[in-house]
């Protein structure tokens, strides 16, 4: 049991970036650690390895089935928030490879795409160690990482703000929509600006993107509206400043905003609570 929780941590950052589910990242890792306990471990040379093997194609196996359910899908899908103010994040790779935006990204890769730009990238897997790990070729990998990167640059912003600035910009935002200027809200939005919300058919949400600086001023109204119990703080989830809204003491909505150029180019607003309680759990609940 030891020699697995020295690797656990590790195990649940490479499952969640593949899976963009914290939930299924758990999953993944137990199911790894069954594995472990039935397999002959002094026949295991390199446990971390072994390890990483195992979870990966657990965790390719889901994504497969993942994106069967995906298409039944009510309304726009997000990633599942991780709160990330309390488990620092370095060096900047491992920061920039759980973000939203990157998660995003993801997602347009094909399963095997994704396992080897995950390992490449955030994790600085050689590309022999990554074929040993999905039982491919290395000149494949090399083939699957080239495409997933060229991929992967066609949609990144160059110009996304750092982390002090989104903060300012989510604070400016928060002040803004809370008042119900929206003068001022329109002002921080570009012109292409799109609002998602992740309600899964849980919950009342918008079940399509909400496109253009004046649709989304409107809808993004909501927030200034007078709802009893409301409680609202802002903390780091995925890396990056994040809104929280608490009804009662309850996590209700995780809002992420994407910030290009200064302006908010998208709004994303998680309410799905299936989605919220991996981060209800790791979050301390203002009184």
């Amino acid at each position: 049991m030891a020699d697995f929780e020295q690797h656990r941590q590790r195990l649940f950052a490479v499952a969640y970036r593949l899976l963009g589910s914290a939930a299924e990242a758990e999953d993944a890792v137990q199911d790894t650690y069954l594995r472990w306990h039935a397999a002959d471990q002094a026949e295991i040379r390199e446990p971390a390895a072994w390890l990483t093997k195992v979870l990966t194609n657990l965790c390719l196996t889901r994504l497969t089935s993942a994106r069967a359910r995906r298409e039944s899908y009510i309304g726009p899908w997000l990633p599942e928030p991780l709160l990330t103010s309390y488990t620092p994040l370095d060096p900047l790779e491992l920061r920039e490879s759980v973000s939203m935006a990157f998660l995003l990204l993801m997602e347009r890769l094909s399963p095997a795409e994704r396992a080897v730009f995950v390992l490449r990238e955030a994790f600085e897997y050689s590309h022999r160690e990554i074929a040993d790990v999905l039982d491919l070729t290395e000149a494949n990998c090399q083939q699957l990482y080239h495409r997933a990167k060229q991929r992967v640059a066609q949609d990144r912003h160059r110009y996304e703000a750092d982390g002090t600035e989104k903060l300012r910009i989510t604070k400016n935002f928060l002040v803004a929509a809370r008042s119900g200027n929206m003068s001022a809200l329109e002002g921080m939005l570009a012109e292409d600006v799109v609002a998602w919300a992740d309600g899964g058919g849980r919950t009342q949400a918008a079940r399509k993107p909400i496109r253009g600086r004046q649709r989304a001023a409107v809808y993004l109204n909501w927030l200034a509206g007078n709802v009893d119990g409301l409680e609202i703080r802002i903390d780091e989830v995925n890396g990056e400043p994040a809104i929280l809204a608490f009804i009662h003491g309850e996590l209700s909505v995780v809002i992420n905003l994407q910030i290009v150029d200064g302006l908010i180019t998208d709004f994303r607003a998680i309410v799905n609570p299936d989605k919220l309680t991996h981060l209800t759990r790791q979050v301390t609940q203002p009184t």
